[in-house]
């Protein structure tokens, strides 16, 4: 089978492309072909179908007001995005197409081209932007609902959109008019990464045939799980800095205890995080920027146990599954997709999200039980071998891609 995988970014910018780039060298491993087609980018993996790629388009840097308009216009809907992934199935035909991140820099503009050739299509959903213009159903940092049943018009008058007016009544008028073209109908399937997000997209009114197949991830990159480092024992964040984590609910749970946080990662939230440890002199917390995945796998796995804080309907949390791999418990919010990972008091434990007390007792009865977390992270590898395996995963992902071929020619026929 020949498939196509359609994503802005062709790089590991977060856990979506990650998770895409897994799938498929799940799929080349198994003896299907692998097409890509994204957006040029510095960042870039190498492709041989980088040819084909629309340009360049910085939506957060500084622009000009031609250039401005070009963008807006290329967010609604991009001919730039249709014309070329034509020219992409000149050269490749492919069976099927997968989509995953594509709103924005390639926009569903390319939905039209593949059903003009009569390709099924499934899409990987990973947030909430078919149903929530600023993709996190977040306004002003609190968790928002107000665009349920497709009113996507209260994101711009809460400002949702990096606080802003204008860009967020650039992204309702976006969603709205892609609703009023029903070009997302055009998919023949959707994929869901957990069952909190199928429910929730559900209802908040949208439309469409949801499967649920969770993330998976490499477990030769893990090997046996490796125990506990000697010294001071620490405990682990990895991932985006951005105020949606609950990195600061965190650092105020870590004050005054004895024993050490390390946050790896990057994200606009780094400076505010830097500058509160400094101005708190909160001096057991210590921030490390992105590291690559042999030396990330390490940092996990000198860690006692990981602690995902998030304050926003979190999708899945891929931290969690990694911290699961490398036979390390996670301290979780209670939130969004995440109980579905941290079972309490099987694999981690949960607590209430925003509260640091809460987490700070979760932190503290892990830090002085290693019995209990030498349990919980036999628990959380056994969970990751038995249920988010290649094998469960790929078997999972072939009878979807069944199903959207085989609704594909109902529609045609």
């Amino acid at each position: 089978m020949n498939v196509l995988f359609a994503n802005k970014f062709l790089y590991p910018r977060g856990g979506a492309e990650v998770s895409m780039f897994e799938t498929a060298r799940l799929l080349e491993k198994k003896g299907h072909r692998v097409a890509y087609f994204s957006m040029d980018h510095p960042s870039n993996i190498e492709s041989e179908f980088s040819r084909f790629f629309v340009s360049n388009v910085d939506y957060a840097g500084k622009i000009s007001f031609a250039g401005r308009l070009k963008a807006a216009g290329r967010l609604l809907y991009s001919f730039e995005a249709k014309r070329m992934v034509s020219k992409l199935l000149d050269e490749y035909p492919v069976d099927i197409v997968h989509l995953n991140n594509i709103a924005h820099q390639l926009s569903p503009s390319i939905i039209d081209e593949f059903k003009r050739r009569g390709l099924p299509v499934v899409m990987s959903l990973r947030d909430y932007k078919l149903v929530c213009p600023s993709y996190a159903m977040l306004s002003n940092g609190r968790v928002c609902e107000d665009c349920k049943g497709g009113r996507f018009y209260r994101a711009a008058i809460n400002r949702c959109h990096k606080g802003s007016f204008a860009n967020s009544l650039l992204v309702a008028s976006e969603m709205t008019l892609h609703r009023l073209m029903r070009i997302y109908r055009e998919v023949d399937v959707f994929i869901a990464t957990s069952r909190f997000l199928k429910s929730k997209l559900e209802e908040m009114g949208f439309v469409g045939d949801i499967a649920i197949l969770p993330n998976i991830v490499d477990l030769d990159d893990y090997r046996e799980p490796a125990p506990f480092r000697d010294g001071p024992p620490a405990a682990i964040y990895f991932g985006r800095l951005s105020h949606e984590k609950g990195l600061i609910t965190l650092c105020e749970a870590f004050k005054g205890i004895e024993l050490e946080l390390h946050i790896v990662g990057d994200g606009p939230q780094k400076n505010e995080l830097l500058e509160k440890i400094k101005s708190e002199k909160i001096s057991n917390i210590r921030i490390f920027s992105h590291l690559e995945k042999p030396a990330l796998i390490g940092k996990i796995s000198e860690a006692m146990f990981a602690i995902l804080p998030s304050e926003w309907y979190e999708a899945f949390g891929r931290t969690a599954l990694e911290a699961f791999a490398a036979g390390r418990p996670v301290v979780g919010a209670r939130i969004g997709g995440i109980p579905e990972l941290v079972r309490d008091n099987e694999t981690g434990l949960l607590f209430e999200p925003g509260n640091a007390k809460d987490l700070r007792e979760k932190i503290l009865m892990l830090a002085s039980d290693r019995a209990l977390v030498e349990r919980l992270g036999r628990n959380a590898r056994a969970l990751v071998e038995a249920e988010f395996n290649h094998e469960v995963h790929y078997k999972g992902l072939i009878a979807i891609y069944e199903d959207a071929i085989k609704k594909n020619k109902m529609k045609r026929a």
